[in-house]
């Protein structure tokens, strides 16, 4: 481990998803770790009951020769002009997404390094790697080189995190594919194309509860096979029928269209259309959004799950 991360005390900002993970790894790999969180707030209340130190915000900065910034991306920038003067000279400065570092418009004091250590994967996962599990590996790269060992620092802190393997990169490269993955796989395009299958399969009369658990549910059979084999460990696991299925009509489903859609998502993501309105939305009070995460939460989908996984079939149903 670096000796300049051994040395002094860890700040995490912000005790959400990723925070309070890497709060506790931070912890469990032996470095006294402060975590900062708005008084009398919930944060501030489960970081304490996992017995870690608090203090507000600006006061977890001060002294601390590394500090996590774990903030949500959409508030972080209207909270850093008060943080940063609190920062001591020398300090580390660890971001786990470059969105903020490549659109959020920060500064930093020239004494500072900037580091980007990006764990490819949700709180759960990164938890799990720590307690013993599969390493998970992730990104690291140098926004700000003050120190002349910033890349050490971003590596020793990784490795406390329980990552590996490391891969170097930039904080342009890392936000750019992260937000991709997010909007054209991931999230946005998993969750439209579950959607639009079960949707399609009640239309013309099928079960929404079958239709649930064959375009929903086994998911997460085939995504832990792609995760353990790849794509072609996938096709040799399945059968000749899906097989067939799969390479004469999947490429129908993400054709031409769908290709020119992801050329257009990403494009937006390049030239910070796509920061731009997500600044817009937060400022606003996130009113469209909300709305959107309530009209999805009412769709049928989420009523033929409940029913899926509570029940079989109704007897008094024929063929």
């Amino acid at each position: 481990m670096s000796g300049r991360l051994a040395q002094g005390t860890v700040a995490v900002l912000g005790f959400g998803h990723q925070g309070e993970v890497q709060a506790l790894n931070l912890r469990d790999a032996g470095l006294a770790v402060v975590v900062g969180a708005r008084p009398g707030g919930e944060s501030e209340r489960r970081a304490s009951a996992a017995g870690f130190a608090t203090r507000d915000p600006a006061g977890a900065l001060r002294g601390a020769r590394t500090v996590a910034v774990l903030l949500p991306d959409q508030a972080l920038p209207a909270a850093w002009p008060a943080l940063a003067p609190a920062l001591a000279p020398g300090a580390a400065l660890v971001f786990a997404h470059g969105f903020n570092l490549l659109f959020g418009g920060l500064a930093f004091p020239e004494s500072v390094d900037v580091v980007l250590v990006a764990p490819t994967g949700p709180g759960s996962a990164l938890r799990a790697a720590r307690e013993g599990g599969a390493p998970l590996p992730a990104y690291l790269a140098v926004h700000r080189e003050a120190s002349g060992v910033a890349w050490e620092v971003a590596e020793a802190y990784a490795a406390a995190l329980g990552c590996a393997p490391l891969w170097r990169t930039t904080v342009r490269e890392e936000t750019e594919v992260d937000l991709f993955g997010e909007q054209v796989v991931l999230c946005g395009g998993m969750n439209a194309l579950v959607t639009a299958a079960f949707e399609t399969l009640v239309e013309h009369g099928y079960t929404p509860e079958i239709a649930y658990l064959e375009c929903v549910h086994q998911l997460k059979y085939l995504a832990d096979l792609l995760h353990a084999r790849g794509v072609a460990g996938l096709r040799d696991a399945i059968s000749g029928t899906a097989l067939f299925g799969d390479l004469s009509r999947g490429p129908r489903v993400i054709g031409p269209e769908s290709r020119a859609e992801m050329r257009a998502i990403l494009d937006e993501i390049r030239s910070g259309d796509f920061a731009r309105a997500w600044a817009r939305e937060a400022s606003g009070g996130r009113r469209w959004l909300d709305a959107e995460v309530e009209r999805a939460r009412g769709h049928a989908l989420e009523a033929a799950r409940r029913r899926a996984l509570a029940g079989g079939s109704d007897p008094a149903k024929g063929d």
